[in-house]
């Protein structure tokens, strides 16, 4: 299901006027697509955000553009200011929903591995899996069941479960998480012998020392 959003078009692309509607809480946006020409808009930044937190930034958006056709579209990119963690800019793709597109949908990681009761530790390299899918069928996330999982223990892409609406395109001998074996403590050094008396080099014998002696009073 589509989610509801309002845009302005915005026409004049001045800086000036750029600022002033973040000012008013706008995220200027373009708007784009196969065969389409771009059109430059502005959405409220906090219905934009709530809606990529709600439903995840694959979500089907149907944008009302003022004056325009509503369009069912996806937040392709955005910009965000690193110093005051706003939205600054937003790009929007239209989307065709009866042709399948490519997309990366996070894994999201269910339960405890067993393995990690035991010292084991779960990591996991891959955050995002590859997907082919109508706009419809992109689900929000794929969730991984963690908790048969102990040591040496692993999930492939090839894993995941086939009953599914979507094609994952990844690579099948990729791997998702794994259980590995605790680090090893290093070895504490051999203190036994820390008290011996280190070894003397070229320790000279009574005898020499006496022969050393009787040459010096010559």
């Amino acid at each position: 299901m589509a989610i509801n959003l309002k845009a302005n078009q915005r026409q004049n692309l001045k800086q000036s006027v750029t600022r002033d509607l973040r000012l008013e809480g706008e995220v200027p946006s373009v708007v784009y697509g196969k065969n389409k020409e771009p059109m430059t808009v502005a959405v409220n930044s906090i219905e934009l955000l709530k809606t990529v937190r709600d439903e995840g930034k694959n979500a089907i958006i149907s944008l009302n553009i003022e004056g325009k056709d509503t369009v069912d579209v996806m937040l392709h990119e955005y910009q965000v200011d690193p110093l005051k963690d706003e939205l600054i800019h937003a790009d929007f793709y239209i989307v065709d929903m009866s042709e399948e597109m490519d997309v990366e949908v996070p894994v999201h990681l269910e339960g405890e591995a067993a393995g990690s009761k035991e010292g084991g530790v779960v990591q996991q390299p891959l955050y995002e899996v590859a997907v082919r899918a109508k706009p419809a069928d992109i689900p929000e996330e794929i969730v991984v069941d963690i908790s048969e999982l102990n040591i040496g223990d692993s999930v492939m892409v090839s894993d995941l479960k086939e009953a599914r609406k979507y094609e994952i395109t990844e690579d099948d001998n990729t791997t998702i998480v794994s259980v590995t074996p605790p680090e090893e403590m290093p070895e504490e050094p051999d203190t036994d012998n820390a008290d011996a008396e280190p070894e003397v080099i070229n320790e000279k014998s009574d005898d020499e020392e006496e022969d050393s002696e009787e040459n010096s009073d010559k």
